[in-house]
């Protein structure tokens, strides 16, 4: 794996990632502050299964790129609305060994999905990396489950990396999932929140990081395909892509907050918002998604 040189990142030239605000970090539940300000999150899209595009192996991780424009998420504190450019996935070596890059408690999960999206009245990948909150990461923690092929949604995006086995290679979806049956079962009410950094260079800190409190749950047959089905490349000898996370670095005094207590719990709805997404001209909303879609 690529993450095999995460030491040399720091000497990548016009790199962040020696910086004081990096990502992940481990959460410590014991110094998490209050906050009453992290109400619930609004999404936008997220039912909708023509929103998930295509599924990719980069070589480093695997990406379902969203149609741009379809899905947002705003509210719980957020500093605007976030338009979703893609989601992508960490892991480790199967069952052997865990593959999250956040840690609770020093608790490692099995993998870690994360939804990026680009703060909505930035037209270029330049606009959002020059703004402290440019990006919003939406963190999902990964358990491994005793059962066999589940949940469903999972079996079907997992049935994708067979044809993805080598780095660069791509499919469409073909509206065969959406963001809402991944998440499936997850209480998106009770979340981390702190400012941090890209977990992959050039690490750059401008990312408001949403952690959820709730792990999707998976069975680890479907996890270990991910170990056991994707190569770094397309010759005879090609090294399976393993434990790709960047290891959590230090908190350097951030304040990780959560909610005070109080919010009821509900199903989030891909229809609980009503406010439209701005309106950019179709060749910045083509470019400014191209440009994230490296993320």
């Amino acid at each position: 794996s690529k993450y095999i040189y995460e030491s040399t990142w720091p000497s990548i030239p016009n790199s962040y990632c020696s910086g004081i605000s990096q990502s992940p970090v481990n959460i410590e539940s014991s110094s998490v502050q209050p906050d009453g300000n992290l109400t619930e999150l609004r999404f936008k899209g997220f039912g909708e299964r023509t929103a998930l595009t295509e599924i990719k192996n980069t070589g480093r991780e695997v990406k379902v790129m969203f149609d741009y424009g379809k899905m947002s998420v705003e509210g719980g504190d957020l500093p605007g609305v976030y338009n979703s450019v893609q989601f992508h996935i960490h892991w480790g070596d199967g069952s052997s060994s865990a593959g999250s890059e956040h840690t609770v408690d020093n608790k490692q999960y099995a993998m870690e999905l994360h939804i990026v999206n680009s703060k909505a009245g930035h037209n270029s990948t330049a606009a959002a990396f020059a703004d402290p909150t440019g990006l919003d990461a939406l963190g999902f923690f990964i358990e491994a489950t005793n059962d066999t092929g589940e949940p469903r949604s999972w079996k079907t995006l997992t049935s994708y990396l067979a044809e993805i086995s080598s780095a660069g290679d791509s499919v469409p979806l073909n509206g065969s999932l959406s963001m809402d049956s991944l998440l499936e079962g997850v209480n998106r009410s009770n979340y981390y929140r702190y400012l941090g950094s890209l977990t992959v260079p050039s690490c750059n800190e401008v990312v408001v990081w949403t952690l959820f409190k709730d792990p999707i749950r998976v069975s680890q047959d479907l996890i270990d395909l991910f170990s056991t089905s994707l190569y770094l490349n397309k010759s005879i000898n090609s090294p399976l892509i393993t434990n790709t996370f960047r290891h959590t670095q230090p908190v350097n005094g951030r304040v990780v907050s959560s909610q005070t207590g109080g919010i009821r719990k509900r199903s989030p709805s891909s229809s609980a918002s009503t406010r439209p997404l701005s309106t950019f001209s179709s060749f910045i909303t083509v470019m400014l998604s191209v440009a994230l879609s490296w993320l």
